[in-house]
């Protein structure tokens, strides 16, 4: 049986949690994908074409009954698991005054109760091993209030602080849990919702003047999940050019700049 490190990533079928199991594989981990369309699951696994490396899980991150058997089969097919990545989301763009009941109802259960159920199946068997990583995907949508996200936000506003609570009670168990909070990223679900005006508008807010790459985030996700980060644990970094620091202001000053 090979010793080397097993990661499991939850909406891993393409965009973030892809290109994480990427990073992932190409720094020598076996990695169970996790993902709830199937068929997107099959193309990320024909695409990345490395049977012995991956497993692949259907399952839905917000039903404890598909969670708990899904995530002890990868580890009894791999022997191990040594980070869990909370990366599976989804998004409701629309006012608070007509967001519905199932649809908050349905963000908050992705995003919020799906790592709180994979961490609590996750955790027991990265204890056998002397401890792992969690690394929970939030979003810069939880760190700054915006129109069309009341679900969205909320729910990425909660993972933060249940990050902290895991960090505090499962590092007696050799487990270190934080989060990573992307910026405006390039991921499908960007291109399909930012038209020019708002991709114009992020680009004015943010220092760096760019949209984040998926394998940004990847790179940070990984290193938090490593050796690398053995005394990091309870933090929340966020991924976003700057767009958490940043007041108001930036345009005008990019354009002083430029008249000098």
């Amino acid at each position: 049986m090979s010793s080397s490190k097993v990661a499991l990533v939850t909406g891993a079928g393409r965009g973030i949690g892809l290109a994480t199991v990427r990073r992932f594989l190409a720094e020598g981990w076996r990695v169970a994908l996790l993902e709830v369309d199937a068929a997107l699951l099959d193309q990320a696994m024909a695409a990345l074409a490395a049977p012995d490396a991956t497993l692949a899980l259907p399952c839905d991150v917000a039903v404890a009954a598909e969670v708990f058997p899904a995530i002890q089969r990868a580890a009894r097919h791999f022997g191990r698991l040594d980070a869990l990545v909370n990366n599976a989301g989804t998004a409701v763009f629309k006012p608070i005054l007509e967001t519905t009941p199932e649809e908050w109802n349905r963000v908050l259960s992705v995003n919020l109760t799906g790592p709180f159920l994979c961490t609590q199946a996750a955790a027991p068997l990265m204890a056998e091993h002397g401890g792992g990583a969690v690394v929970n995907v939030t979003s810069i949508s939880g760190l700054r209030a915006s129109t069309l996200r009341v679900a969205y936000g909320t729910s990425k506003a909660a993972l933060a602080h249940l990050t902290k609570q895991q960090a505090v009670e499962l590092g007696a168990l050799g487990i270190r849990v934080n989060a990573v909070a992307p910026g405006p990223v390039d991921t499908a679900m960007a291109k399909a919702v930012h038209t020019p005006e708002i991709r114009r508008d992020y680009h004015d807010a943010i220092p760096l003047n760019r949209y984040g790459l998926e394998t940004e985030l990847a790179e940070v996700i990984v290193f938090l999940c490593s050796d690398r980060a053995s005394y990091l644990t309870g933090q929340e970094i966020a991924v976003d050019g700057g767009f958490d620091a940043a007041g108001i202001g930036l345009p005008t000053l990019r354009q002083a700049r430029r008249n000098l």
